[in-house]
């Protein structure tokens, strides 16, 4: 028998060891291994913390969204396209017949439309396109240029409408949808935003301003106005009425400044129009400026709030009641007029023939005025 030497029985004892380490090692490293990536075990445990977050995103953005297409659904059929047929002109190719276009909302079954009174303005013949397509001769029954708010109405019965909503609620930050044909061609285009202020003024170059605007960064283009503005509850709360895209006087370039007439004043201003045609208004006669600041500053005022009268009319009831350019009407009545309280606005809430007591400061001295309010001329 041949005896191993003990140098070679070490060595396959070490061998006989390495051979079970390795076969051990290969039994136990499925048990011993990291799980892969998409083993369910060890990472069940981290989804709950990230869950409940990307649940709650989800849910608000699906609720944001619905509610949008549900104003969309439930306004866009009232929505029209208005076409204003504007009186020939001879060109230098001869004879055209321009064409307008602006936007309205149907409010009543009956086919009574609001849109601007900028948008039926000069009409020589109105028309609408219905949201389908369709296409409807109209008739003007009035317009206000001094809130441009202007009725039209097509034949129907059984029309869809859209319901005015309640505008004296509003609040910045809310959020707001415009419907509208964009640049006259695409029709109930829709856009999104928020109620960027209130209570906002345009000068409209021609004497008068108008007061009490929504304005919103909702994207209103030419083709819009007379669109609704719609709440997160399909409620029409104003109407489109302007944009800004820059100042004149500082050359700054201005994007998502939209304006919109409020619905309360809308619903008050067509009221009238279907009743009679026109507005009535009461007439003071004076050219004013609300009191700022910087106003006060120019005039060297040393009353710091009220309205600075720069002009009486002749003729008007400012006139016979003896009121001057330089006066500062503080009250009509027991209502403050101011910056925040505008003259005109103020004066809307009274009629022609109704006697009205201004309080006024002359140099310093206050002093009371009875006026007797004319209408205003149309």
């Amino acid at each position: 028998m041949t005896r191993l030497s003990m140098s070679t029985k070490v060595l396959l004892l070490a061998l006989s060891l390495l051979m079970v380490g390795g076969l051990l090692g290969c039994s136990l490293r499925p048990l011993l291994s990291p799980a892969a990536p998409g083993d369910s075990t060890p990472s069940a445990a981290v989804p709950p913390a990230v869950a409940p977050t990307a649940i709650s995103q989800t849910r608000v953005t699906v609720s944001e969204e619905s509610a949008i297409i549900d104003v969309v659904k439930k306004v866009g059929p009232a929505v029209v396209t208005v076409v204003n047929t504007l009186p020939p002109q001879m060109g230098f190719f001869g004879r055209t017949q321009p064409e307008a276009r602006g936007s309205g909302v149907i409010v009543d079954r009956s086919g009574y439309i609001i849109t601007n009174n900028h948008v039926v303005e000069g009409s020589q013949a109105l028309s609408v396109i219905m949201a389908d397509g369709t296409k409807k001769e109209a008739r003007l029954i009035g317009a206000d240029k001094y809130s441009d708010i202007a009725v039209i109405k097509i034949e129907g019965t059984n029309l869809p409408t859209a319901e005015l909503g309640d505008s004296s609620n509003l609040q910045p930050g809310q959020i707001v949808v415009a419907i509208g044909s964009a640049l006259g061609d695409f029709r109930n285009t829709v856009t999104m935003g928020v109620v960027s202020g209130l209570n906002r003024t345009l000068d409209t170059g021609e004497g008068y301003n108008i007061e009490n605007l929504i304005q919103t960064d909702a994207a209103i283009n030419h083709g819009n106005s007379g669109g609704p503005l719609c709440n997160t509850a399909a409620q029409v709360i104003g109407i489109n009425t302007a944009i800004i895209r820059g100042s004149g006087m500082t050359g700054d370039v201005a994007e998502g400044i939209g304006f919109a007439i409020p619905s309360d004043t809308v619903r008050t201003v067509a009221d009238q129009l279907v009743r009679a045609g026109r507005v009535v208004r009461p007439y003071l006669g004076v050219t004013s400026v609300a009191i700022t600041p910087q106003v006060a500053s120019y005039y060297d005022l040393q009353i710091k709030d009220g309205i600075l009268i720069t002009q009486v009319s002749r003729g008007t009831p400012a006139e016979k009641a003896g009121l001057k350019t330089g006066d500062v009407i503080l009250k009509i009545g027991n209502a403050v007029v101011n910056a925040d309280n505008p003259l005109t606005n103020v004066l809307w809430r009274h009629k022609p023939g109704e006697t009205v007591r201004l309080t006024i400061n002359r140099a310093g001295q206050e002093t009371v005025v009875s006026v007797t309010l004319a209408e205003r001329p149309q």
